[in-house]
């Protein structure tokens, strides 16, 4: 489980940034103008271990808004299963579920349900971001503003503006996992075209500062790729641990909000 945890952790805190240059405020609360995804769109994965094809994930937008407490929030899935040939070794059934406002892309109710060998877990939060606090199935607590969930800070990254980050800039976000509270930090690396399944494709490429512990053995052992254009979907992750080496590849994509450009 701690393998497993880390990794979710840190890929989540790659896929996401804390620019604040297109964020606006309306009665105290943010405001962020999002261009990069809408209702109806659908992402899926291919995880390998090692050369093992072992699993699938698929991110899932709701068609319609959903009302929580009055406020329009696009309810975002993320399933994560092993296929049958690799469950002997281990078994994976994962549902995520977030709600995201709509204007300060900050998630106000968060759902999960983690299947993975003989453990199970289901946690579900509420967030009220202008009282700095959250209230969770198993616990309660002060948080910091705005902060966010496993799957809703992938959606915020991507509303955000990857195209003016300077190579080597290193910038901070809260993420909330498991009645824990993570701060964490990744560092922007510039452009790179790679190859995937959809065709090359050019990306913003990200990498975290890791902790070494017993999943990493080194600070630079993770790295994940966004398409360069106006969507930011993230295309690949790849990760080296102590137990062996994960890769993460996007297989398919639908309903996206803007013109595939970095696709060439």
């Amino acid at each position: 489980m701690k393998i497993i945890k880390s990794i979710m952790v840190v890929g989540v805190m790659l896929l996401s940034t804390a620019f604040t240059n297109q964020t606006a405020s309306v009665g105290g609360s943010r405001v962020l103008d999002n261009k990069s995804f809408s209702f109806g769109e659908e992402l899926s994965y291919r995880v390998h271990y090692g050369w093992i094809n072992a699993a699938r994930i698929t991110m899932k937008v709701s068609p319609e808004p959903v009302k929580i407490k009055g406020r329009t929030t696009y309810n975002i899935t993320g399933y994560g299963k092993t296929f049958r040939s690799f469950d002997w070794a281990y078994r994976v059934r994962d549902h995520f579920e977030t709600y995201l406002d709509s204007q300060s892309l900050a998630p106000l109710k968060y759902f999960k349900s983690v299947e993975e060998d003989s453990y199970k877990d289901i946690d579900l939060v509420f967030y009220d971001h202008e009282k700095k606090w959250l209230k969770g199935k198993k616990k309660s607590m002060e948080m910091p503003p705005y902060v966010q969930d496993v799957i809703s800070a992938i959606y915020y990254a991507r509303s955000l503006d990857l195209a003016n980050a300077s190579v080597g800039q290193t910038f901070p976000l809260d993420i909330y996992l498991d009645q824990e509270i993570y701060n964490l930090k990744f560092k922007y690396m510039g452009t790179e075209t790679i190859k995937s399944d959809l065709g090359k494709v050019k990306c913003y490429k990200l990498r975290p500062q890791l902790v070494v512990d017993r999943v990493f053995k080194d600070e630079d052992d993770m790295t994940v790729w966004v398409s360069a254009d106006e969507n930011k979907i993230p295309i690949r992750v790849k990760a080296q641990i102590y137990v062996g080496s994960l890769k993460i590849d996007i297989t398919s994509h639908k309903g996206l909000h803007n013109p595939f450009t970095s696709l060439l």
